[in-house]
């Protein structure tokens, strides 16, 4: 697949490569704005670029503009792309750029063109009668573009600025060909079908109401489900020698500035006044971890310290980014901090990542690894921004996990190593992290005594594992569909009686099922089987009990499994062992 780059050259690119994804939807954007500038003329066209599976087009329209437009853009757009356009590349000055915008009736490319230096050189890409103000890369020809599909409309203000008009963006998708088209429609239906927000309502987990929102409400399931993970963390960190601690959600003003958050994290915060003081309800854990460091003098023989928090963390992030409890505003950070010599830095990195490796692989996830590098907005010398990065990567060519570097996206404290799992329908979430700092132990003055008697400055790791219980659940939901493996299920088995007259035996067995630590309900309401038995299924429950007049008289249960159907008779002895065969608990070695 040919390229067109800025400078007017051809590179050869396959969709493959993130150059020509890029290049091939940025340019099927171009062929949206082209179709509807020729079925509505009078629309404004704002920017449009392409963005991960896929593009988007902001639109000002002069109509109420809706997915029912869809259609005939599309056939338009198919219209442009069999017209086979060569997609022509040039320069101009502003002055000129300007004048051509003005001529055209598109008052956002002005804008975007006044905010330019006055010497500033433009590029345009020009299809057939459409001109486009856009850096690129394209591909050579609209011929390319093969298969597409417009899939939401939604609302979008100018500039992403809440005073400035709202504009219609519309996303859309396109391939190389029909059959990877089909396949990514399939994935977005499949997901659909996954979305945590409508599972863990059904299957009572938790709930979101319009009196907080980003403030999910656990409900007794969920409560279950999240404590079952806070259990496996809990018992995988005392093995690896971590301590627990607990530090408070609110503190003053001074230690966010010792910390450098209140000048560089300060619009994500939440604060108070309190006799007086600002204080400020933390983002994350990490300066109140400090301050119990400095609690009383340390030795280099207590190295690596390892000090666990679930932290429950509160961060202002803006409505429209809200989603179930993907994004939240309020969270438990897994997070935990090591102190440790220069000298440990390459082994308690590589066992953070081994201790990732096992929790994702415990849940059946694959993942890639990104190394992030010194972002704009960031505090410390270039000496110890470039002594961390040469850390972490030494660290991961050790353990020789492939890596991309995903530059200046660390945080405004350290670089990081990013681990992105991915779930069972092929989307990736970013959830651990590690990250190496020279500078907070240095703004509060940490220290330790070397083997040399000496004082000196500790390294310290910060990292997560889930990411924050919250999200980790909805991933967790979404992955398994809300059919989560025994261990894991709030519910794990159900018991059917057939009438009121079983419901004696089915207590009796309920409570033998709960003294080999199962969690099992009976559902004692006077409905028929059959809907007791659907119910059961839509709740995701593994197993599935029936009791009638026949198990009562040979003291047997008839069994159900989720997605395995009747298993027939068996003893509660058989039973039991099955359950426990299956792991009705996850194990730490």
């Amino acid at each position: 697949m040919k390229i067109k780059m800025k400078d007017g050259s051809v590179r050869e690119a396959c969709f493959e490569e993130e150059l020509g994804r890029n290049a091939f939807r940025h340019t099927t954007a171009h062929i949206l704005a082209q179709a509807v500038k020729r079925l509505y003329p009078t629309a404004k066209c704002a920017i449009g670029p392409a963005v991960t599976d896929g593009f988007y087009y902001d639109f000002e329209f002069d109509f109420r503009f809706s997915e029912e437009n869809f259609a005939e853009i599309e056939a338009e757009m198919k219209k442009i792309a069999k017209e086979n356009l060569q997609l022509r590349q040039f320069t101009t000055d502003r002055e000129r750029a300007l004048q051509e915008m003005e001529e055209r009736n598109e008052p956002y490319k002005v804008l975007m063109l006044k905010e330019m230096p006055e010497n500033e050189v433009i590029s345009f890409y020009q299809q057939g009668e459409y001109l486009e103000m856009c850096a690129g890369p394209h591909v050579a020809y609209t011929s390319a573009i093969k298969a597409f599909k417009l899939l939401s409309v939604a609302g979008a203000y100018w500039r992403g600025d809440e005073n400035n008009k709202m504009l219609t963006r519309i996303y859309g998708t396109s391939f190389p060909n029909e059959d990877m088209l089909q396949e990514y429609l399939y994935r977005l239906e499949e997901a659909k079908r996954r979305d945590h927000r409508k599972l863990g309502r059904e299957l009572g987990l938790f709930a979101l109401f319009e009196e907080g929102p980003g403030f999910p409400f656990f409900l007794p399931k969920g409560m279950i489900l999240k404590n079952l993970l806070i259990d496996y963390w809990r018992r995988l960190h005392t093995r690896e020698g971590y301590v627990e601690i607990s530090t408070p959600v609110i503190l003053n003003r001074q230690l966010w500035e010792t910390s450098g958050h209140w000048e560089h994290y300060r619009d994500n915060m939440y604060t108070t006044l309190i006799d007086g003081t600002d204080y400020a309800i933390k983002p994350m854990s990490c300066p109140g971890g400090m301050l119990v460091y400095k609690m009383e003098p340390h030795s280099y023989r207590e190295f690596p310290m390892r000090i666990s928090e679930l932290g429950l963390i509160h961060r202002n992030e803006k409505s429209g980014t809200l989603h179930g409890l993907m994004r939240v505003r309020c969270c438990t950070q897994d997070d935990a901090h090591i102190f440790m010599t220069p000298e440990q830095i390459p082994d308690e990195i590589k066992n953070v990542a081994r201790l990732i490796d096992e929790v994702y692989s415990s849940f059946g996830f694959k993942y890639h690894v990104e190394l992030s590098t010194r972002p704009e907005n960031s505090i410390g010398s270039d000496e110890d921004w470039e002594m961390a990065t040469e850390g972490l990567k030494n660290a991961l060519d050790d353990l020789k996990l492939p890596y991309a570097v995903n530059e200046g996206d660390g945080a405004f404290y350290g670089p990081k190593i990013d681990f992105h799992l991915e779930d069972s329908i092929g989307r990736t979430w970013q959830c651990g992290t590690i990250q190496l700092d020279f500078q907070l132990p240095q703004r509060f003055k940490a220290e330790y005594i070397g083997e040399d008697g000496m004082k000196h400055r500790p390294i310290m790791i910060h990292r997560v594992v889930f990411g924050s219980m919250e999200r980790f659940m909805g991933i967790l939901i979404e992955h398994f569909a809300g059919k989560f493996p025994l261990w894991l299920s709030p519910v794990q088995v159900k018991i059917l009686p057939i009438s009121e007259k079983y419901i004696a035996y089915a207590e009796r067995l309920e409570m033998t099922l709960k003294k080999e630590g199962l969690r099992c309900e009976t559902d004692r309401r006077a409905e028929k089987i059959g809907y007791k038995i659907r119910t059961a299924q839509l709740e995701r429950v593994p197993y599935m009990i029936v009791i009638g007049e026949k198990e009562v008289d040979t003291d047997s249960v008839s069994v159900r499994k989720r997605d395995a159907g009747n298993l027939g008779n068996m003893s509660t002895r058989q039973l039991l062992e099955a359950l426990h065969e299956e792991g009705i608990g996850m194990e730490v070695s």
